[in-house]
């Protein structure tokens, strides 16, 4: 199991930015798939964005053009960038693996509080 620990959030005007940082401890970073998920109130969770251990990255369309998924497997951390930020956008955001079997899935973090208002 890998311990996983968002940070980067943040209250920001519409149209503004933000980059999410997870921190992942284990040696098995590196091999799986991981995933920006986010969670708005009343709202089931979702994934937003991943990225395969070849760098490959996928996008959900209401970010897609808009953020930036990226990965270092050598800090074992993976990163978000958001950019023309919306106020639906408004979650708690959190990282985990992802396109996997659900045994694969770890422990969920306490995740980022993003917040998009004017």
């Amino acid at each position: 199991q890998m311990r996983l620990v968002e940070s980067g959030g943040g209250l920001v005007q519409p149209g503004g930015s933000l980059r999410l940082s997870c921190a992942a401890t284990g040696s098995t970073f590196s091999i799986y798939t991981m995933g920006w998920y986010r969670q708005a109130p009343g709202k089931q969770r979702e994934l937003v964005a991943d990225i395969t251990s070849s760098l490959m990255p996928n996008y959900a369309d209401s970010v897609k053009g808009r953020f930036t998924i990226s990965r270092d497997n050598a800090k074992n951390t993976v990163y978000l960038q958001m950019n023309s930020l919306k106020p639906e956008d408004t979650a708690v955001y959190f990282c985990n693996t992802a396109r996997t079997p659900p045994r694969f899935l770890q422990s969920w973090g306490q995740g980022t509080q993003v917040t998009v208002s004017s």
